[in-house]
C-alpha cells in the first residue's frame, strides 16, 4: 500500500469511534415510542371539541323573521281574526288588534298603554292575563295562535324573551300565542 492512503493513529481512533453504535440515552430505548406530542395534539383537540359542543346546546324559540315590505304573514290570515300586535316599548306594552288600540287594563279599545309598567319593571302577568282575555272575547279567536311582537330599538333581548314567553302559555298552562311574528318599528 502507498504511504499516502494510510491513517495516523488519531484518523484511525476517531473512524472507530464515530463507526460504533451510539449508547441511547435513557427514554430512547428501541421499540419505546415517545407519546408526549401526541398527547398534547389529542388534548388540543378535546378542547376544542368541548367548545364548540357547548354552542350546540343552545334554547332555540321558532319564530318568524319580520318578512320585506311586511305583508308577509297579515295576507294570510282572514279578516275575522284577532290579529294580535304586541309593541314593547320604554314605558310597558302597547297592544293592538283588528279592532284598534286596546285601552289601560285591556277591558275595550281605546288609547294608551294595555298594560304599563308596575315601577321600574315590565307587568308580564299581566300582559298574559290581556293576552288570555282578549283570545276568549270571541269564539272567533279560538283557533289563533299568532302574534306580532314588534320592540323599540333600546329594549334589551331579555325583555323582549320575556314577554314572547308571557304570550305563548297562559298560567294554567294553554296555548295563547305560540306562534310568534317578528316585526320592525316603524
Amino acid at each position: 500500500m502507498p504511504e499516502q492512503n494510510k491513517l495516523s493513529a488519531a484518523q484511525r481512533s476517531k473512524v472507530r469511534r464515530l463507526s460504533q453504535p451510539k449508547e441511547l440515552e435513557e427514554g430512547e430505548e428501541a421499540g419505546e415510542l415517545n407519546i408526549i406530542p401526541f398527547l398534547d395534539i389529542i388534548m388540543n383537540v378535546l378542547m376544542f371539541v368541548l367548545a364548540t359542543v357547548a354552542v350546540t346546546f343552545t334554547a332555540t324559540i321558532d319564530s318568524t323573521p319580520p318578512s320585506l315590505g311586511g305583508k308577509g304573514v297579515r295576507s294570510a290570515i282572514q279578516s275575522n281574526a284577532l290579529n294580535l300586535a304586541v309593541f314593547v316599548v320604554n314605558e310597558g306594552f302597547s297592544l293592538k288588534a283588528s279592532g284598534g288600540n286596546i285601552a289601560t287594563g285591556c277591558t275595550a279599545p281605546g288609547p294608551g298603554l294595555a298594560v304599563p309598567k308596575t315601577g321600574n319593571d315590565y307587568d308580564y302577568p299581566a300582559l298574559t292575563d290581556c293576552a288570555k282575555k282578549l283570545k276568549d272575547a270571541s269564539s272567533d279567536f279560538k283557533d289563533e295562535t299568532q302574534v306580532t311582537i314588534t320592540a323599540n330599538p333600546g329594549i334589551d333581548y331579555q325583555t323582549l324573551i320575556r314577554a314572547i314567553d308571557a304570550l305563548r302559555h297562559s298560567k294554567e298552562g294553554e296555548d295563547l300565542f305560540p306562534d310568534v311574528h317578528f316585526g320592525v318599528p316603524r
